[in-house]
């Protein structure tokens, strides 16, 4: 049986980003991946809408660790040795194209996932790393400082194995019997299953707001899209992400307050309504909304305050201006479930993090065996950050795999 120098299970993101990288370092090693299923880097095909964000311009790694809920200690130092600056002229030097667009995501100028696809491959190839396709792992062990792999299509052995297979619970489960920790996934970003008259097909409605969930000391700000099953954008986004655990305790059920002048408090807006009242004395509260809130939803809020269409605003008696107040600022719904956030589930979840050492990715329960990507309890908002661990694991793999 031929023993293989670096096998890579999972393919992947981070199984290719690790492949191509150690494969240029290392010619004269052999580098295997294996994938499960009948296609490699399904998930990159379908991230960012189908167009691949492949990171994010947040090129301090200070600041880019805030963006993961779990991992901020653990890959500070790694960004450090390669960011998402780095992660730009990776792709850039092998001829894909790169724009940063206003938000700060970064997609191939293609704007397509094809194109990132294409790129792994090519380099795969030009690499002369070997790719199988239809390989389930069954079990791995380790006899005399060498990794047996069963695999579906028969037995395996390498000297070193780098695990990029995701929230796979299987993998988990094998990784227990190796020693290793596992912290129980749960979903990380998804969407709030709302039913409430204020925002009924209100389908495609964003604005800016700050969400708080009830009970709890979870809040996040930014855009929030009104959507046929509740609330989603990266506001509400980022509130799944940073809330995970807590919100899984609840079982998806809670309260959320949601002030829909973002940083503007109740008592800012009594002040604001109260110069409104003169100001537009003699226009109708319906037709004139001072804060340029979407039409479709000023129009639900104000019916939600009591106030008729035909209401003036220097009409307003003091009860009304209060539930205009509130239903502006603190307004509270109840979330009963959840949905996934498109093709894109990401899980708070995977191998302990003591477990692991992060100036080499390898683990410390077994030498020779690393791990790369969202099989760690790793797990970031939107915008391109779950990639960039993803990439950082395996560069630094790459580099330190044969050192």
């Amino acid at each position: 049986m031929q023993t293989i120098d670096i096998l890579i299970i999972g393919g992947g993101a981070a199984g290719f980003f690790t492949a191509i990288n150690v494969a240029e370092k290392h010619p004269e090693k052999s580098v295997v991946i294996l994938e499960r299923g009948k296609d490699f880097l399904t998930k990159v095909r379908v991230s960012g809408g189908g167009r691949c964000n492949v990171t994010h311009a947040c090129f301090d790694p200070k600041d880019l660790v805030k963006y993961y809920p779990r991992g901020e200690k653990e890959m500070l130092g790694p960004f450090h040795q390669f960011c998402c600056g780095d992660t730009m002229a990776w792709f850039e030097e092998r001829g894909v194209e790169l724009k940063i667009e206003d938000d700060g995501r970064i997609f191939p100028v293609s704007n397509s996932s094809q194109t990132i696809i294409d790129c792994f491959l090519s380099e795969a190839k030009k690499y002369k790393v070997d790719f199988r396709t239809n390989h389930a792992v069954k079990n791995i062990s380790k006899v005399d400082e060498l990794w047996q792999i069963e695999t579906s299509q028969g037995m395996l052995e390498a000297e070193n194995v780098v695990l990029t297979t995701g929230s796979n619970p299987k993998m988990w489960k094998m990784l227990e019997t190796l020693g290793h920790s596992i912290v129980p996934a749960v979903p990380s970003l998804f969407t709030f299953n709302i039913k409430d008259a204020r925002i009924k097909d209100l389908l495609g409605i964003a604005t800016q707001a700050s969400v708080k969930v009830v009970d709890t000391k979870l809040e996040s700000n930014g855009p929030l899209l009104i959507t046929h099953w509740g609330m989603s954008g990266p506001g509400i986004l980022k509130l799944s992400a940073w809330g995970a655990r807590i919100l899984a305790d609840k079982n998806y059920n809670f309260q959320i307050k949601v002030n829909w002048l973002d940083d503007v408090d109740k008592a800012a807006c009594l002040e604001n309504i109260k110069d409104f009242k003169i100001e537009l004395a003699k226009k109708t509260v319906q037709k004139n909304n001072p804060f340029e809130l979407p039409k479709r939803l000023w129009h639900r809020i104000i019916n939600a305050a009591g106030i008729k269409d035909d209401t003036r605003w220097a009409d307003l008696n003091k009860q009304q201006t209060e539930q205009l107040a509130s239903q502006l600022t603190e307004a509270i719904f109840n979330v009963n479930g959840k949905s996934t956030f498109k093709e894109e589930f990401v899980t708070a979840g995977g191998i302990d993090l003591k477990e692991v050492n992060f100036k080499t990715f390898e683990s410390r329960k077994q030498t020779n065996l690393y791990f790369a990507g969202e099989i760690l309890n790793i797990d970031a908002i939107t915008g391109g950050f779950n990639f960039q661990n993803a990439w950082t694991g395996s560069y630094i793999i790459a580099n330190r795999i044969f050192d």
